[in-house]
């Protein structure tokens, strides 16, 4: 039980850390070879901070662990709205802009409807896979055509100036993708591996501890830059990491999951997880609107979002007993 703690602290200590070289080493090879800044920051800085859950959900999957592919996804969907976003929100209110009401969050709903859908029959075959990552890759390409028609696009000037902050020489660039790609692996083998020890030493499913240990854990890059940007008043980026992780998770991570071996479906995934999640993105229409106020995701609903997560986690904990 000891060696399974200290594999799993290691393990998301290592994942994050390399996912971190790995997002600055690709970032800093695709501006070398002359990479638009704002396809740098919504592909490759996208893709390369949701590496935690892509590596680990795919790799659990390879080794037929289908509890800790689809509960670290939808664990970490559930701890993005209300751990993360209630942090955020404690921290410093965030302002919602009309966008977020008229375009993401309806998104957001929709995957959910579709993830629900797809899990309907106990099982998430290929096809189901492959639908989502069509869609996903059906959202990417709107939003890049949007981005890049915008005349005065504040996104890609934000990432030019931290492209221009953040300049490496090529070689060290790609060591560091080089690295920190096998450190991914690595990485996730260790708390993979980790974990699915854990689970078999309480004598709990592996579900449990995907929705709990490696769903928050894999989460830590989305709590730190969402934490970081609610101080310095950055509410676009907060809210923003909140809504695209989630909806890359529901759409890339469960989908690349599901490419690598199809996941059979615990039947409390969809009667207690799915539903909480359903839930919790739905309250976010009414949350943003703002009670105190329209447009602000206030303290009280931050505390809110905070006792939210203590409650489900303390769910999971009672379930699994």
């Amino acid at each position: 039980m000891t060696t399974a703690f200290i594999a799993i602290v290691i393990g998301l200590a290592l994942l994050v850390w390399s996912a971190n070289r790995f997002v600055e080493g690709s970032t800093a090879t695709a501006a070398h070879f002359g990479m638009p800044p704002l396809l740098i920051g919504m592909v490759i800085v996208g893709f390369g901070t949701s590496a935690p859950e892509m590596t680990v959900s795919a790799l659990a999957s390879w080794q037929g662990n289908s509890g800790i592919a689809l509960g670290n996804a939808y664990g970490s969907n559930i701890a993005n709205i209300t751990l993360i976003l209630g942090v955020a929100a404690l921290i410093n209110p965030i302002a919602v802009h009309s966008q977020v009401l008229r375009k993401e969050l309806p998104i957001l709903a929709t995957v959910t409807a579709l993830a629900a859908w797809q899990l309907y029959d106990y099982e998430l075959s290929r096809v189901d896979a492959v639908v989502s990552l069509v869609v996903f890759a059906g959202l990417l390409a709107l939003a890049i055509r949007q981005a890049l028609r915008s005349k005065t696009d504040t996104l890609a000037e934000a990432y030019e100036h931290k492209l221009a902050e953040q300049r490496m020489p090529v070689k060290q660039a790609l060591f560091w993708v080089v690295v920190g790609l096998i450190l991914l692996i690595l990485s996730s083998r260790i708390l993979v591996w980790g974990a699915v020890r854990l689970a078999h030493g309480f004598g709990v499913s592996d579900l449990i501890i995907g929705l709990t240990i490696v769903g928050v854990g894999t989460s830590l890059p989305e709590l730190a830059s969402s934490t970081m940007a609610a101080r310095k008043g950055e509410h676009d980026i907060a809210l923003g990491n909140v809504l695209g992780s989630n909806i890359f998770n529901t759409l890339v991570v469960v989908g690349i999951a599901g490419c690598v071996r199809p996941l059979d479906v615990a039947p409390e995934l969809l009667s207690r997880d799915i539903p909480v999640m359903a839930l919790l993105t739905l309250s976010l229409f009414t949350i943003c609107w703002g009670f105190r106020g329209p447009g602000i995701i206030n303290r009280y609903e931050g505390a809110v979002l905070l006792c939210a997560f203590v409650a489900y986690t303390g769910w999971l904990v009672l379930s699994s007993v």
